[in-house]
């Protein structure tokens, strides 16, 4: 399937506006992981600890009367309903109480409150600050090993620099999507790592269709500058990329809109992921290969 025809774009000529460009979307992550490192981030129960737990009531529940109750007997919580309407998952992060207590508490505040609208604990979770730290420091461990192996393969299956290229542009696309739910304020839970490790993948598949073009037209001593053989390697597989990107968008979409409140950072964070990971293919890895493998114009062995 041929979704545009052939095309004859300089995506190179314009490589300085889109590093100035990853430049910003990076700078974003670092603060975001900053910002993570000294606990002013939203982080979730998973890694602040706390306690979590899910009712489900008889009737329909207003999530601002619940959470109104639950701020009035000296529960700070963040709440989210689920479509049904009678639903509540309930995040209570660190607090005075002892956190073996937290959900015996909120189990007495809503029987008390809401006595006519009887309900059943359907989940409850605690985590202790201890076991947040350790999952930060495991889910930060997954990430860089997930970049030295993007590292490894690619310069196994084509050589080195196209190995650092891809991983550039694969922790550009983390950092970059990190900031964006930094500055949404997003909850940063083991979901949303889920998603980063999910994008670098996206990434680095991306990037290897494009590298392997080119590595075709250098092979066939295409003749021109690298510049002019990456540009035409790029608009070769343009459609390719382009099929692929939508079909990832359309099911990740659905998931947004249809898959509930569980679901809906984890699907956000794919969404966003997938523009960024594949303008950095694009505008980023293929790039860095003609600011490295060339000097005056031409092509270094």
């Amino acid at each position: 399937m041929e979704l545009i025809g052939k095309t004859d774009i300089d995506f190179t000529g314009k490589r300085n506006y889109a590093f100035a460009f990853s430049g910003v979307l990076c700078l974003l992550g670092v603060v975001a992981i900053v910002m993570i490192g000294l606990g002013k981030a939203n982080m979730g129960v998973d890694f602040a600890g706390g306690t979590s737990v899910q009712l489900k009531f008889e009737g329909p529940v207003v999530i601002d009367q619940a959470r109104k109750t639950l701020e009035i007997n000296g529960l700070q919580a963040d709440l989210q309903q689920f479509a049904e309407g009678n639903k509540l998952l309930i995040r209570v992060k660190k607090s005075d109480i002892p956190l073996g207590k937290v959900a015996d508490r909120v189990v007495e505040v809503f029987t008390k409150e809401f006595s006519a609208n009887k309900f059943v604990v359907e989940s409850s979770t605690e985590i202790g600050p201890t076991v947040g730290q350790s999952l930060q420091k495991d889910a930060l461990v997954a990430v860089i090993i997930s970049m030295l192996a993007i590292v490894i393969y690619i310069a196994w299956r084509f050589e080195f620099k196209f190995g650092v290229a891809a991983t550039i542009a694969t922790f550009h696309d983390v950092l970059a999507v990190l900031g964006v739910l930094f500055i949404l304020n997003t909850e940063i839970t083991l979901l949303i790592i889920t998603a980063l490790l999910t994008i670098a993948g996206y990434s680095l598949t991306d990037t290897v269709v494009i590298f392997d073009r080119i590595r075709e037209n250098l092979r066939s001593k295409s003749k021109g500058a690298l510049e002019a053989i990456i540009n035409r390697s790029v608009n070769e597989v343009l459609s390719r990329s382009i099929i692929t990107v939508l079909t990832m968008f359309i099911a990740s979409a659905s998931i947004f809109f249809f898959g509930g409140e569980v679901l809906h950072d984890f699907s956000l964070a794919l969404l966003i992921g997938l523009i960024v990971g594949s303008y950095s293919s694009i505008y980023v890895a293929s790039p860095i290969l003609i600011v490295w493998k060339t000097k005056g114009g031409k092509l270094i062995k």
